[in-house]
């Protein structure tokens, strides 16, 4: 074998390593876009249909093979097979050698290999060497990338593969990935379902072997996560708490703190249960009943799966329903849905959080940059008040504080005690949180967004004396029908603030935000700018910004959301 056909069969075997190499990185990045709509193929579905074009059938697949059938019809019998490989192998490595559009620099929510994901990428290699097995032998002629003396050309022999047939298959498979997903999500349902079972009866035979465990449980729209760590701070003071941590408010995060964190010397569950399904509480309540149900609110979030502030309100209340006898149940008292909660229940204690309803209150308030300051009241059998004062910021963390409260004088904790506990507390990370960058002062709120959230949030932000103001912003996700009005509300709200740049994340993304913007603000303030991801926002900012500014970064979505 000369040089001119190791070289030859060198290309052809790059053109499969090209290939392949893009295959995969398409493989890693479509599972991890199921991994963050939570493995549900339905909501995958949907943005798979939205991302068609730019990451599911490209452009350059679309190039490729139209090159493809321009050489099979009207180039392929005016040159030489060692040319036409040359050719393949070209266009192959300008159009798929590159992977960034499926390896971004940094990603906001890595692909994390769970022993789920890890199955499921199993599953996916088990449907996909099989195709590269059966297009190998087919279009090779005899075994994979074996040399066949049957052909013939002057300066040797080659391997089999027509270049054109070789780069039309590989990109086939290629293509087919994403939609490879479906099938290996689908074989692999029953046995995920019969490991989370499993994982459920576990976690409920060491609850049943428990019996003097109390069980606290909080969902709402959104506070439940801050609530949940704001209760913990206070119970901790007296009593051994097991708690989830971030936001695991799932079944099968519940399960997993359950089954590997609580131990037997805990005397408290706090437990933090979501919803973006109707019935997914009660799912949860089915393996943790709670002794007491704390509820923030009801509002908005997640109307897109739930349709309806009405079936969002019916979700929320399963937690109500599904308190134990005898059991406690804390509202929101300045919630007009939540307020209503339990009233027909003769069984439980109800406690209504909010001046109104002179239960667990707070008055002279002062809210500022140093954090907030007020006047606990509790008023049952006996009254008391203290002053309270938390580094938390806004007005929302006193009522999340008032409701913890109320959880804490349930296990006789003294209201001296949780304004101790309160003076101490950090914020929660990324939800108003007060950092430091040198000479630039950041409020991070990029967990996520919600309506009332996010204009509490500019307010804050306008709320520093020193300084200009600047936020970064992808706007809200998820509010279904009512997701551009509530955006374009919010760019009014941005307008009317003393807010001196925004930078909004998104061009497509963001199209009501900068419209409620345009429609209120005045002259050239704020001022905008358009990023296409989070990162070209920060380099926005770095030519902009100048000491002693202040940067709110509210929302900050997944990598699945990137224009």
């Amino acid at each position: 074998m000369n040089l001119t056909t190791i070289l030859v069969n060198g290309a052809i075997l790059l053109m499969c390593a090209i290939f392949i190499r893009h295959t995969l990185q398409r493989a890693r990045y479509f599972l991890q876009m199921l991994q963050q709509h939570g493995y549900k193929t339905h909501e995958y579905r949907h943005w798979i249909g939205d991302h068609f074009v730019s990451k599911v059938i490209t452009a350059e697949h679309i190039l490729y093979n139209a090159v493809i059938l321009l050489f099979i019809t009207a180039v392929a019998g005016w040159i030489t097979y060692i040319s036409a490989v040359v050719v393949m192998v070209v266009f192959t490595l300008f159009w798929f050698g590159p992977v960034h559009r499926y390896k971004p620099e940094k990603d906001k929510k890595p692909l994390i290999f769970t022993p789920r994901a890890i199955r499921l990428a199993a599953t996916l290699a088990v449907l996909t060497t099989p195709m590269y097995y059966f297009f190998g032998d087919f279009i090779f002629s005899a075994e994979l990338f074996t040399r066949n003396q049957l052909v013939e050309e002057p300066v040797g022999n080659y391997l089999t593969a027509d270049p054109y047939f070789l780069g039309f298959l590989l990109s086939v498979i290629d293509i087919a990935i994403p939609f490879l997903m479906f099938p290996a999500a689908w074989l692999m349902k029953p046995v995920e379902t019969s490991i989370q079972n499993g994982f459920k009866r576990q976690a409920r035979r060491k609850l049943a072997s428990m019996p003097h465990l109390k069980i606290i449980a909080i969902t709402g729209s959104y506070g439940k996560t801050s609530t949940k760590f704001v209760i913990h701070d206070f119970l901790k003071e007296r009593l051994n708490v097991c708690v989830t941590p971030g936001s695991y408010n799932t079944p099968m995060g519940i399960c997993k703190v359950i089954n590997n964190d609580l131990e037997a010397r805990h005397q408290v569950l706090v437990l933090e249960m979501g919803a973006r399904y109707e019935g997914n509480i009660q799912e949860l309540c089915n393996i943790a009943q709670p002794d007491i149900s704390v509820i923030t609110n009801v509002g908005i979030a997640h109307l897109d799966t739930f349709g309806s502030r009405e079936a969002i309100a019916r979700e929320k209340a399963t937690l109500e329903r599904s308190l134990t006898p005898g059991g406690t149940l804390v509202l929101n008292g300045e919630d007009d849905i939540v307020r209503q909660m339990g009233a027909d229940r003769t069984d439980i204690k109800r406690i209504v959080t909010g001046e109104k309803y002179q239960q667990v209150w707070a008055d002279e308030t002062i809210v500022n940059t140093d954090g907030t300051n007020f006047t606990l009241h509790w008023k049952n059998s006996s009254s008391a008040s203290t002053r309270v004062k938390t580094r938390l910021l806004g007005k929302h963390n006193i009522q999340n504080i008032l409701q913890a409260s109320a959880v804490a004088r349930e296990f006789g904790i003294r209201i001296e005690t949780v304004a101790v506990a309160a003076s101490r507390m950090e914020p929660v990370e990324h939800r108003l949180e007060l950092k430091k960058n040198g000479d630039l002062t950041i409020i991070d709120d990029a967990f996520n967004s919600n309506p009332v959230g996010a204009k509490n949030a500019v307010d804050i932000l306008c709320s520093f004396e020193s300084g200009r103001k600047i936020i970064i912003t992808p706007g809200m996700v998820e509010l279904g029908e009512r997701e551009d009005e509530e955006n374009r509300q919010f760019g009014e709200h941005i307008g009317r603030s003393a807010v001196d740049l925004a930078i909004l994340v998104g061009k497509e993304q963001t199209t009501a935000i900068r419209e409620g913007i345009e429609a209120i603000r005045d002259g050239e303030k704020p001022e905008l700018q358009i990023a296409l991801s989070l990162f070209e926002a920060n380099e926005i900012l770095n030519h902009f910004m100048q000491p002693g500014d202040v940067v709110l970064y509210e929302n900050d979505l997944p990598d699945s959301y990137n224009e």
